[in-house]
């Protein structure tokens, strides 16, 4: 069963930070089977905080969006994402 990342985050606070993020996310990602499956539309928060950016990111299983949350490189790459912006990123089995 596929995994997905429920990526929602706040207004970027540091531009080269988040620049920094996602060229160390890319070839992360890749090595996982990532693919951002939503998140350059409209969002619509009905319920809770708003978030002005969010994504979902699909995995090909659910342990594969755990080991790479968990991946060395990935938790080197969130250093640059905490500088980015504040967030929060659940981890769904669907």
């Amino acid at each position: 069963m596929s995994g997905y990342w429920i990526v929602r985050v706040s207004s970027i606070k540091d531009e080269e930070a988040l620049k920094d993020y996602g060229r160390l996310w890319v070839p992360i990602g890749e090595r996982y089977g990532a693919e951002v499956i939503a998140g350059k539309g409209k969002i619509d928060t009905r319920v809770g905080p708003h978030y002005p950016r969010q994504l979902l990111v699909r995995f090909p299983s659910y342990q594969g969006a755990v080991a790479c949350y968990e991946d060395p490189e990935y938790q080197v790459a969130m250093v640059d994402a905490n500088k980015a912006y504040d967030g929060e990123v659940p981890i769904v089995e669907g």
